[in-house]
C-alpha cells in the first residue's frame, strides 16, 4: 500500500523539497509514498484568487479564509475520506512520536499549511481538522512544519530504513531519549569511547545504555522523564491490581 501525502498549500514548488533525496527520495521514487501538493489558491472564488482577508476584530495581519480552506479541503478528500486532516500551527496539540507511528500505520494523511496570521478559527470544527505543532516556535508557514512531519513518517513505513531495529531504539520511542553513540576512532582529542562500549559483553553495553537513557532524560527533558515515570507507576499499579484480582 502506498502511503499518500496531500500537502494543500500556497507554495506548492516547496514539495517534495527534501524529500526527495535520500532515503525517503528513494522511498517515493520506489513508489513506497507519493506527494501530491496542491495549490489552495486555485480555490478562491473570485478573479483575484483571494485566500485572505483582516483579522475580525482587528490587528496586524491577515487570516486565511474559511471558505478557500475548506473548499480545497473538499477536493482533497473527495475520494480519500479516511485520511485524517492536519493542520500546522503552532496554537495545535504537540506532535509525537507516538502520533507520528499511527499516521506512519495509515494509508496517508492530508496536510493544511497556513500562512500570514494563520486559519479561520472555524475550518477546525467545520471539517474535523486536526491541529498539530512541531514544536514551540513560529515558522513563516506551514510547509517546513509539513516537511518535518512527513519525513518522521515515511522513515518508519515498511522498508524505507535498512535495519528493522533502527526505528525501535531511537529517541522517544520508549518515552525516553536515546542512549548517546560513540564510533572510531577510540580515542579523540584524548577523549575515549567508554570502556563498557568496548567490552564485549552485551547484558553490560545494555544495563549501560538503559542508565544513560534514563540519566540523559532526567537531566535534558524533566518533562519527559516526569512522562516516563508516571506511565512506569501507573503501569506497576495495574499490574498489580490485576494480580489481586485474581
Amino acid at each position: 500500500m502506498t502511503f499518500i501525502a496531500t500537502v494543500l498549500t500556497l507554495y506548492p514548488e516547496m514539495f517534495p523539497g527534501p524529500l526527495g533525496v535520500s532515503l525517503a527520495g528513494r522511498a517515493l521514487e520506489a513508489g513506497t509514498w507519493a506527494i501530491d501538493a496542491v495549490q489552495t489558491r486555485d480555490f478562491a472564488a473570485d478573479k483575484h484568487r483571494t485566500v485572505d482577508d483582516t483579522p475580525a476584530g482587528g490587528g496586524a495581519g491577515m487570516v486565511l479564509r474559511v471558505d478557500v480552506l475548506a473548499a480545497a479541503v473538499d477536493h482533497a478528500r473527495q475520494n480519500l475520506a479516511d485520511r485524517p486532516i492536519i493542520a500546522l500551527t503552532p496554537r495545535g496539540k504537540p506532535l509525537t512520536q507516538a502520533r507520528v507511528r499511527e499516521l506512519a500505520s495509515g494509508p496517508g494523511v492530508i496536510l493544511l499549511c497556513g500562512r500570514f496570521e494563520g486559519f479561520d478559527e472555524r475550518i477546525f470544527e467545520g471539517r474535523s481538522v486536526e491541529e498539530v505543532s512541531v514544536g514551540d516556535i513560529v515558522l513563516s508557514g506551514g510547509e517546513p512544519a509539513a516537511l518535518m512531519l512527513l519525513d518522521a513518517c515515511i522513515r518508519l513505513l515498511p522498508g524505507v530504513m535498512g535495519a528493522a531495529s533502527s526505528g525501535t531504539e531511537e529517541s522517544f520511542e520508549n518515552g525516553l531519549l536515546e542512549y548517546p553513540h560513540y564510533t572510531r576512532p577510540a580515542i579523540w582529542e584524548g577523549r575515549t569511547i567508554p570502556e563498557v562500549l568496548r567490552s564485549g559483553d552485551h547484558a553490560k553495553i545494555a544495563q549501560w545504555r538503559k542508565r544513560r537513557s534514563e540519566d540523559d532524560t532526567r537531566s535534558r527533558r524533566p518533562d519527559l522523564w516526569e512522562r516516563h515515570i508516571g506511565a512506569r507507576v501507573q503501569s506497576a499499579s495495574g499490574a498489580q491490581h490485576e494480580v489481586q484480582d485474581e
